[in-house]
């Protein structure tokens, strides 16, 4: 009886251990679609200490600065080769007026943000500042222009400002205020929110509108603007349709917006840390339903433009969490867990899949808002897990995306779908989530890119890559990093800053055109191999 009880152990573990396999077929020589970087762009809107505190500190600040903004976060923002960066938000860009943020900073009007936590904006941080800003970190500016409140002259009249090299009161107030040469301004938002924050709009409302003011949204001196219309979240196709169909003739994209929630939805969002097992379960659900959103979306905007000149711009994306515990709620400050960052490469995965539509995307927010690439607290700065995501999947920028078909386990909880599901009116094929997700690409020199993710909290999970259309022959050298944690909800403090940081990676081999690695529980990995 022993003997069979003993044998009975060990079968399950070998069942187990094998069902622990997962095989992902890379098809290297169909490599049709290139990544757009700008699928790597950020989000900083006049929000709690997202820009003051976090970006902006001023010329006299103690804290080390350069022309004002903080050195600290600057250099890491410069690591991360961000591709383009949106401002001034969000629902703050429907009552920003540029004007205010122009001039001696001393004579700007202050003004009441009455979007985000009740607080007086000095406009010390206006289009200057910006702009600068995002030359210092290398990186395309992303304005959103305020539809909600503003008037489309009010908006031509920034564009000139901004962009015009000749001789016109506006270019020259712009030399005045210290700018000789025009700005280069490329991505450029029409509203934001435009069926909420950004005016309460029905969707037809809004289509007359976004085809009023983008007329006015002139090109100057060489300068060309890409118009990117408001779209709306997750399930309201409806708009997408509507916008897509009155007006869709004349925008380069359209946005979409999604958020996850790993808790119970807008009124409870659960923690961003000390959750448990169901509610990192929740939000890896949550997370993965924006590949069908995107699916749906992309159906509609098909049936108006089936050659794809309209591009999708996922502006806002991300984990989305109640409060931390004693900040201004209106601040929107949650801490930031390994969890997060596996929402992030698995949200990276599915915009990167899109490439034939996604060509832009903006995380919320950069620093100290959301799921933030970097917390600062006074002189101390932190990078999160999702900044070090990001820095992995900086490889897939531009990179030509290699289609695969994956077979891998799935990590199931059937009792824990349904609140997820319920949420979004939605029923699933198959129980539960995969448990590994990856994005394969290969860049100008041939060099070919694997991230990897293993969302399952408890199992090692052994994945072969079999390598079909292309030669490999060697692992890059030092290319080989993992991410992981102690726990699912591991964070980095300001005590202890490195918890949870990229390391050396080493089970993994290449042999014979196949990739193998066996990944770590709750685990991101980058590696490259020629």
């Amino acid at each position: 009886m022993k003997f069979l009880t003993l044998f009975s152990f060990f079968a399950v573990f070998f069942v187990q251990v094998q069902a622990q396999q997962n095989t992902v077929i890379v098809n290297a020589d169909q490599a049709e679609i290139q990544i757009n970087e700008h699928v790597y762009g950020q989000f900083s809107e006049h929000l709690g200490r997202g820009i003051y505190e976090g970006i902006w500190v001023g010329e006299n600040s103690d804290i080390p600065n350069k022309e004002g903004y903080r050195t600290d976060v600057l250099n890491a923002l410069q690591e991360l080769q961000i591709p383009n960066i949106r401002w001034p938000g969000g629902c703050f860009a429907d009552n920003y007026h540029w004007r205010d943020g122009i001039g001696p900073r001393n004579e700007r009007p202050k003004r009441l943000n009455t979007h985000w936590g009740g607080v007086v904006d000095d406009n010390s941080f206006g289009t200057h500042e910006f702009l600068r800003f995002t030359e210092l970190i290398d990186a395309e500016p992303y304005i959103s222009a305020n539809v909600g409140s503003g008037s489309p002259a009010e908006m031509r009249d920034w564009i000139e400002y901004m962009t015009f090299g000749g001789d016109s009161d506006l270019a020259n107030l712009r030399r005045e205020n210290g700018k000789d040469e025009p700005w280069k301004i490329k991505f450029f938002g029409i509203g934001n929110e435009s069926w909420g924050c950004g005016g309460n709009m029905q969707a037809d409302f809004y289509a007359d509108l976004y085809r009023q003011f983008q007329t006015y949204a002139n090109n100057y001196s060489g300068n060309e603007l890409y118009k990117i219309a408001s779209g709306m979240y997750d399930t309201r196709y409806d708009w997408t349709e509507t916008v897509i169909r009155e007006a869709g003739e004349f925008m380069d994209a359209i946005s979409l917006h999604y958020y996850t929630l790993p808790g119970e939805g807008w009124d409870d969002k659960g923690p961003s840390q000390n959750f448990g097992e169901e509610m990192y379960y929740w939000g890896l659900k949550a997370g993965l339903l924006l590949d069908e959103f995107i699916i749906r979306h992309k159906t509609i905007m098909d049936k108006y433009d089936p050659e794809k000149n309209i591009d999708l711009a996922v502006d806002e994306w991300g984990v989305w969490t109640n409060p931390r515990e004693g900040s201004n709620p209106g601040f929107l400050e949650q801490q930031n867990s390994l969890r997060d960052a596996l929402i992030a490469s698995t949200s990276l995965d599915i915009l990167n899949s899109h490439a034939d539509r996604v060509t832009l995307a903006n995380i919320a927010q950069t620093v100290n808002v959301l799921q933030a690439m970097v917390l600062t607290d006074g002189e101390k700065m932190l990078l999160t897990p999702t900044y070090h995501v990001f820095h992995m999947y900086r490889v897939h920028q531009n990179s030509m995306l290699v289609p695969v078909h994956a077979d891998v386990n799935r990590y199931v909880k059937e009792e824990w779908d349904e609140p997820v599901e319920s949420r979004f009116d939605l029923s699933f094929e198959e129980p539960g989530i995969p448990t590994v997700s990856s994005t394969v690409s290969k860049d100008e020199n041939g060099v070919m890119h694997f991230t990897v993710t293993n969302l399952h909290p408890n199992a090692t999970q052994e994945v072969v890559f079999d390598i079909r259309g292309a030669q490999v022959d060697e692992i890059v050298s030092g290319s080989a990093r993992i991410l992981t944690g102690d726990s699912v909800d591991a964070i980095n403090t300001f005590d202890d800053p490195n918890s949870v940081q990229p390391k050396k990676f080493e089970n993994v081999e290449l042999e014979d055109g196949k990739l193998t690695m066996s990944l770590p529980k709750h685990s991101v990995i980058v590696v490259s191999v020629r």
